[in-house]
């Protein structure tokens, strides 16, 4: 069994505070989550331990993949956690496939180091994901989320 987890780091100009705006607010969310030119929307955030989260992902040529889940850890700019694992409340889902962790540290000179996470059950999520293209994925969303920022 080896690390299950996939990982984006970053150093952003920006302040927790702002980042965590951005990664929480829907008005924002939709402008950088997904490498364009997919996007996100109905967008619904119920900020709290067992709060659901949902969003679709859309496709160019109308695609829609519908994305439920719960909340678990929720710590105002500095850690969200959320996973497919539950659909509503603490109902389990049919097809978990991860836990998905950002955090952000205050670096003090006002940048902040953006990771976010993704920490899957088994071996196989993790080569899956890999090969859905995670790192050009989630790399692109977090450079789109640092040009958000920066035109704020």
């Amino acid at each position: 069994m080896g690390d299950r987890s996939l990982k984006i780091e970053r150093i952003i100009k920006a302040s927790p505070e702002r980042i965590w705006r951005a990664i929480t607010e829907p008005q924002f969310l939709e402008q950088w989550f997904c490498p364009k030119p997919w996007f996100v929307k109905d967008v619904v955030y119920d900020l709290r331990v067992g709060g659901k989260g949902s969003f679709k992902i859309c496709g160019p040529n109308g695609e829609e993949m519908p994305n439920s889940g719960v909340f678990l850890a929720v710590e105002p700019s500095k850690r969200l956690v959320s996973t497919d694992a539950f659909v509503d409340a603490w109902i389990p889902s049919d097809n978990a496939f991860m836990v998905s962790e950002t955090i952000l540290e205050d670096l003090g000179d006002g940048t902040t180091k953006y990771t976010a996470c993704a920490h899957h059950w088994t071996d196989e999520a993790v080569k899956n994901h890999k090969e859905m293209g995670f790192d050009i994925g989630w790399g692109k969303a977090a450079d789109q989320l640092e040009e958000l920022l920066a035109s704020q």
